[in-house]
């Protein structure tokens, strides 16, 4: 089978990259830099253990990269569409730069060919494509990306299952064999809308999980409950469970879980339908992204006489990605009241102009060395497994450690002369 993934970010460069190790691959792309650089080895974002998975592709000649749609497409059986769906500061999404990438694809490709779409688009993109293309003999299918940053690869070998929305039998019958390495009969087969719509459901129910345990959180911080204890009582509730979206820390960022929940809001006003509880998410999350600073106000009157470290910066461990970083975020908004802000994370290597005026250590020590507030913003292991047996004792009298998923492990006996500050435990 002849595989062409279209969209090489990182979803694109991962499917690319583990397909590879069964099927003869192509990756397309139309930016023609990304894709002399992909060919050098060099990639657009970080991902561990993608780079060697990479090139041990690319020495086999199982992948190639090429910005040649005319070449690439005659052969292909399946071509993959893995556009990371770009989104702007209000979490919309553009969905016409993905679609405007697939309209050139299509006339390239030979009769019979299906087109599965990963990239998140709304509910009916399938169905009005196949209705636009009708006279093209393709089969149009959808399965969601299920990609988790920082353990990007094996959540593509192994995962639980795969939703696969496909009407045509033709589709089916190539989907399974091209599922089959991955998963093999853990499919999940609808059809393209319910796919669709799955994706949407999945990050909004995990938005809206997120959102209710640190809405409780804060209301544990003011009445002298814990939430961690909270939590513990909720997942052993059966119809609540283990593996629950319920722990109290920091909001969700970073535009993959929010693309869904202003997806599901608009879809909800095009059709004239109240969708009162999915706002809210977005509202409560907000306000809740505001925690740090909050407490940082809080402790000191005036910021313009306060250093504060903040320790990772990208929006989640595992990827050098600053994009919608609510650290990012929350360091703009320290600069804006004339803190004096130090940064410290192992994957950046220098500071967005946006940023300029923080500054970045390169060890963790020098981030903290003058602190009065310190930020626990990405809980990265080279923050939360560092000595701090030892940076504690040298930190000032009354120094504010921000910790808001509780990822420090910390003894009692060494916050003597510090304060350690949690989302969801009691101030009281």
């Amino acid at each position: 089978m002849n595989v062409v993934v279209l969209g090489l970010w990182h979803l694109g460069c991962v499917t690319a990259a583990c397909c590879a190790e069964y099927f003869a691959v192509v990756g397309l792309d139309f930016d023609r830099e990304l894709v002399a650089n992909l060919i050098r080895g060099k990639l657009p974002v970080f991902e561990p253990g993608l780079p060697e998975l990479m090139a041990r592709q690319l020495e086999n000649r199982r992948l190639s990269f090429s910005s040649d749609a005319d070449q690439t497409l005659k052969t292909a059986d399946v071509l993959w569409v893995c556009y990371d769906t770009p989104v702007d500061r209000n979490d919309v999404a553009d969905n016409d730069f993905v679609l405007r990438s697939l309209d050139r694809c299509v006339p390239e490709l030979r009769a019979g060919a299906t087109i599965l779409i990963s990239s998140q688009l709304p509910v009916g993109t399938c169905r009005r494509l196949q209705k636009k293309y009708a006279s093209r003999n393709l089969s149009f299918a959808c399965s969601p990306e299920n990609l988790r940053l920082g353990n990007a690869l094996e959540s593509f070998r192994s995962p639980d299952r795969i939703v696969a929305g496909a009407r045509e039998e033709v589709a089916r019958s190539r989907l399974r064999e091209l599922f089959a390495p991955f998963t093999g009969d853990r499919v999940l087969w609808m059809t393209p809308e319910s796919a669709e719509m799955t994706k949407h459901a999945i990050n909004t129910f995990l938005a809206l999980s997120v959102t209710f345990a640190n809405e409780i959180a804060r209301l544990c911080e003011v009445i002298g409950a814990d939430a961690r204890e909270v939590e513990q009582g909720l997942r052993s509730e059966r119809r609540i469970g283990a593996n629950a979206y319920i722990r109290p820390g920091a909001a969700f960022a970073g535009g993959t879980l929010a693309r869904d929940v202003v997806t599901l809001k608009h879809m909800a006003h095009a059709n004239k339908q109240e969708a009162i509880l999915i706002e809210a998410i977005l509202s409560s999350n907000e306000v809740h992204k505001q925690w740090a600073l909050h407490r940082v106000e809080t402790a000191f009157p005036q910021l313009d006489q306060v250093t504060v470290a903040i320790l990772g910066l990208t929006y989640k461990p595992g990827t050098d990605t600053l994009r919608r970083s609510s650290a990012l975020e929350l360091c703009l908004a320290l600069l804006s009241r004339n803190c004096t802000v130090c940064c410290y994370d192992p994957a950046v290597k220098v500071l967005p102009p946006i940023a300029a005026a923080a500054t970045l250590f390169q060890s963790l020590p020098e981030a903290v060395a003058n602190a009065d507030a310190i930020i626990v913003a990405t809980p990265w292991p080279q923050i939360t497994q560092a000595n701090w047996d030892q940076l504690i004792p040298r930190m000032k009298e009354g120094t504010i450690i921000l910790d808001a998923n509780r990822a420090l492990a910390l003894s009692e006996n060494l916050l003597r002369h510090v304060r350690y500050v949690t989302v969801g435990a009691p101030q009281i």
